[in-house]
């Protein structure tokens, strides 16, 4: 897959997390099953803020990723399984290769990894002014990301649909579909107007919890260099995996598109679990340490 296709894929998922927002606001209650989950100003903050304390525990938080590559949606296998521990180091993150069942495959490689790791994250949590730089890239990245998310507050009109169960807690179903009123102020939020879908938030703790969308019309990228077909989709599921903070635990890409003159096909689900608070490098390093102390001292057991 192309930089600039998961580029514009990161920008749908960015969507889910301002959907997180939106469907807190005042709802335009049509029937549907059930009443309208209560709407204040108290919960349009509480949906904003978790929206953007998601983003931001993604350079926080390690966790395990599986990405499963089908040929086709419905493929009932895949045709490649990736699996990588993922960390985050302060000015970036590493992915760390496992085997399919989220294990090691080597212990020297493994060990080698988690070295590059460690390195990477003593450049970070030194002072100087690379790591200035390097980290004021970083700010803007999240900075983008969250005015992405205030942008949405007039790209859509929800309206409440449904109340449905999951796991057994309440979820609000809305359907979002663009506000013809919205004007685009640059590329990134321009294809709002072509993306319609749902999605469902918690009522007790009022944070997303699952997201469904559809693109309605072509969507070029790069001018007219790429584009995304009508009909593609997009989906992803939320828990509260951490206590307060909703994170994603599934993603499921579907899209068709052309690159220049040739076409391409993206199918991706991708499975989230292990999340686990690292922290900044600063609070990192002496985990990473341990662990590298760990294994080897189990090597040097096995040499006995």
């Amino acid at each position: 897959m192309s930089h600039r296709t998961r580029k514009f894929l990161s920008l749908l998922g960015l969507l889910a997390a301002a959907s997180a927002f939106l469907a807190a606001q005042e709802p335009a209650y049509r029937g549907g099953g059930g009443s309208p989950p209560d709407s204040s100003n108290d919960v349009m903050r509480k949906a904003i803020s978790g929206a953007k304390q998601a983003e931001r525990a993604l350079y926080l938080y390690e966790r395990i990723e599986r990405v499963e590559s089908r040929k086709e949606a419905g493929d009932p296998l895949p045709q490649s399984v990736k699996v990588s521990r993922v960390v985050p180091a302060g000015t970036g993150v590493a992915k760390i290769p496992l085997g399919p069942d989220g294990k090691p495959p080597d212990a020297d490689t493994y060990r080698n990894e988690l070295n590059r790791l460690l390195n990477s994250l003593t450049w970070a949590a030194a002072s100087g002014q690379p790591q200035r730089e390097a980290y004021q890239k970083v700010q803007k990245k999240q900075k983008d990301r969250d005015d992405l998310i205030e942008a949405t507050h007039g790209a859509f009109i929800f309206t409440y649909a449904a109340q449905e169960s999951r796991d057994g807690r309440l979820l609000a179903k809305y359907r979002m579909v663009p506000n013809p009123k919205f004007k685009s102020a640059n590329r990134a939020t321009s294809i709002f107007a072509k993306v319609k879908g749902f999605v469902w938030v918690d009522e007790t703790a009022h944070e997303l919890a699952r997201v469904e969308g559809e693109v309605t019309d072509d969507i070029s990228l790069g001018g007219f260099l790429a584009k995304v077909y009508k009909g593609s989709r997009f989906m992803q599921d939320r828990y509260e995996l951490a206590p307060g903070l909703w994170l994603p635990s599934f993603t499921q890409y579907d899209f068709d598109g052309r690159k220049f003159f040739s076409s391409f096909s993206v199918h991706e689900k991708t499975f989230y679990s292990a999340y686990k608070k690292i922290g900044p490098p600063a609070e990192a390093i002496p985990q990473i340490q341990s662990e590298i102390a760990q294994l080897d001292a189990a090597k040097s057991a096995e040499n006995r």
